[in-house]
């Protein structure tokens, strides 16, 4: 029995407040492609079948108005919505709340949309086609009974620093036969001289391997994680829901299922090469980069053209 292709969950309901402005939809190739155009164009060849979008609906006419006449018909394509009055029964939104809740609740919001084994990536990261091809081969290939096993492209912490200012990233912790141990959210790494460092707790700087893998937000799940994920956001809210700027983290959700030893997550690296625009000034670069793989063949000059 052939099966079924995986589906790409894109998180693109960020606010870009850093950026200045709706990153999901700028034009940064030479013929005004956007991040998700390459992300989308990479998946297809990989062996996706289907893209969900995570968006809000404030951002909704500006969304489609980019991509309508794009890719809408190469591939299938939906639309999912993240609120921040979309919670379970019992909660409400503290009053000062503005931020999103966060990449566990922006994809958990698609739990109705997504039956089969799907990718999760962030709509401002350049991922490279072989983090989505060893994605779509995971997803793909495994064996049946094993719909607790995930999936993470990791990446080298210092391939994926910003020139600008700091990031935040899920730091890994990989055994010997390449499963998750353990990930944790740091808010704050940036590189000082030839040194990487993140803030700890206390606003203390700690040094850090600049070879250990990191998480871009790019995961491999089959729908068992949605069950998973409705129990800890239930477990977050009492916690810290009344908090104005708490997240909901993918990689805390992961963290805490292979804890629990309920789920396992194999780490998969990529030879890609990643590049994201969290800061505006990170924007020219970007552009540079796509530039070169276009020269090199990697991609068309005009991707859908």
């Amino acid at each position: 029995m052939t099966k079924q292709k995986p589906t790409l969950l894109v998180l693109a309901a960020g606010m870009g407040s850093r950026y200045g402005g709706l990153k999901q939809i700028d034009g940064l190739g030479p013929s005004g492609e956007t991040i998700i155009d390459y992300a989308v164009y990479d998946a297809m060849k990989a062996g996706f079948g289907r893209v969900v979008f995570i968006i809000r609906k404030s951002i909704e006419e500006s969304f489609r108005e980019a991509f309508k006449d794009k890719f809408l018909d190469k591939v299938d394509v939906s639309f999912v919505y993240q609120e921040l009055d979309i919670l379970p029964e019992g909660f409400t939104v503290p009053e000062g709340r503005e931020k999103p809740w966060g990449t566990a609740h922006a994809v958990l919001m698609a739990k109705d949309a997504i039956k089969e084994p799907f990718a999760v990536i962030n709509a401002d990261d350049f991922y490279g086609y072989e983090a989505f091809d060893a994605a779509a081969q995971f997803l793909t290939l495994e064996d049946e009974g094993h719909e607790n096993t995930y999936c993470m492209v990791g990446y080298p912490v210092k391939n994926t620093l910003s020139e600008h200012g700091a990031v935040s990233r899920g730091v890994c912790e990989v055994s010997e036969n390449n499963f998750l141990n353990d990930v944790v959210e740091r808010t704050h790494i940036e590189r000082k001289s030839s040194d990487i460092f993140y803030k700890n707790g206390q606003g203390s700087d700690v040094k850090l391997d600049e070879d250990s893998l990191v998480s871009m937000n790019f995961w491999g799940f089959t729908p068992s994680v949605f069950r998973f994920m409705e129990d800890e956001f239930t477990a977050f809210l009492k916690e810290k829901g009344n908090e104005p700027k708490s997240e909901f983290y993918i990689p805390t959700v992961v963290n805490e299922l292979v804890k629990k030893n309920v789920a396992s997550c194999k780490v998969l690296s990529s030879g890609a090469r990643w590049f994201g625009v969290t800061y505006r000034e990170d924007r020219e670069k970007v552009v540079n980069e796509i530039k070169e793989l276009v020269k090199k063949g990697v991609y068309p000059e005009n991707l859908w053209g």
